[in-house]
């Protein structure tokens, strides 16, 4: 069913700028000792570049030693190093047309693709699109990876993952449609498209599907859903064919009255989870088990990701972008 526009911008409300622009700041709430195994109880958040607009999709390029990350309302990805800091890497990211709009309009989600192209969630353009370029050289030359459903164009592809047997999974709710109008879809979906291109509805009956990753064994997807009202994860089993099934709740913060919705979220080699929501960074093992926070004041996260190594977590967090040393 159709969403009003009044609920599909509730995401930007509540993930306005900060116009205090106060310096977030963090403390770590220790659940549970498992966490002491994954964080230090010393540890601290760092700010390490700010001055964005709303940050998302961040994704560290190992070969290039450089984090990449959207700025959706700014229609720019950027690039971060340990030497420059944060630098423009591509622009337009999202939304490549001529007329003028605002809004969510941006890059968002980003994936290395099996080739090592840069696969970049576009909710202007309404597609994942692929950059026709070395990731050293980028350009604003791109190729649609996929971009409709049922011959319908999709709302706003938001999250990206890639199985180990090479099935897409991505989510695609209305964030970055400037009227209900434009859409063709009547719902928000999770789809699956196949190695040779073939596009699966997997779920219309989450509200704002929005982050999205497979646990190591392959064997459960996991799907936030960035709606105000139920601000759960949902897990599912992954058959052979990719296709899923045996819906759960993995876990339920919709009493949370932090600032924040369940937005994107990593997962480490081990099946633990760093997940954006309600107040900061929730931790979960993969049995749903809540074994802290990293608790934001002053920003609310959007988005997270690791290192290869699991060494440190980045975390995109409205006007900045944030650091953090791990076990």
């Amino acid at each position: 069913m159709k969403k009003p526009i009044l609920t599909l911008f509730a995401f930007a409300i509540l993930y306005s700028a900060n116009a205090q622009n106060i310096t977030p700041t963090a403390t770590i709430e220790f659940l549970s000792e498992d966490l002491s195994r994954i964080i230090q109880k010393n540890a601290t958040v760092e700010v390490i570049a700010e001055g964005f607009q709303f940050t998302e999709g961040p994704l560290w390029i190992e070969k290039e030693k450089m984090l990449l990350f959207s700025d959706v309302p700014a229609n720019t990805i950027y690039k971060w190093t340990e030497e420059k800091g944060k630098e423009v890497y591509l622009k337009p990211g999202g939304y490549t047309g001529a007329k003028e709009r605002g809004g969510f309009m941006g890059p968002n989600g980003l994936l290395l693709s099996p080739d090592g192209k840069l696969w970049i969630c576009q909710h202007g353009d309404r597609r994942i699109a692929e950059m026709d370029a070395p990731l050293s050289k980028p350009n604003e030359s791109y190729s649609t990876v996929v971009d409709s459903f049922d011959g319908k164009k999709l709302n706003s592809p938001n999250d990206l993952i890639l199985s180990k047997a090479g099935d897409l999974y991505f989510t695609d709710p209305s964030y970055g449609l400037a009227s209900d109008a434009e859409k063709e879809i009547d719902y928000q979906g999770v789809y699956k498209m196949s190695p040779t291109g073939d596009v699966t509805l997997l779920l219309d009956s989450i509200d704002q599907p929005n982050g999205i990753a497979i646990f190591p064994n392959q064997k459960t997807l996991l799907v936030s859903n960035s709606d105000p009202v139920k601000k759960k994860w949902y897990a599912y089993d992954l058959a052979k064919d990719g296709s899923v099934t045996s819906g759960k709740v993995f876990h339920d913060a919709s009493d949370a009255s932090e600032p924040g919705l369940c937005d994107g979220f990593k997962i480490d080699k081990k099946g633990n989870v760093f997940a954006s929501g309600p107040g900061g960074i929730w931790i979960f093992n993969q049995s749903g088990d809540l074994l802290g926070k990293i608790k934001l004041e002053g920003a609310s996260a959007a988005n997270c990701t690791l290192s290869p190594d699991g060494k440190t977590l980045y975390i995109t967090a409205e006007q900045y972008l944030l650091k953090m040393k791990m076990r």
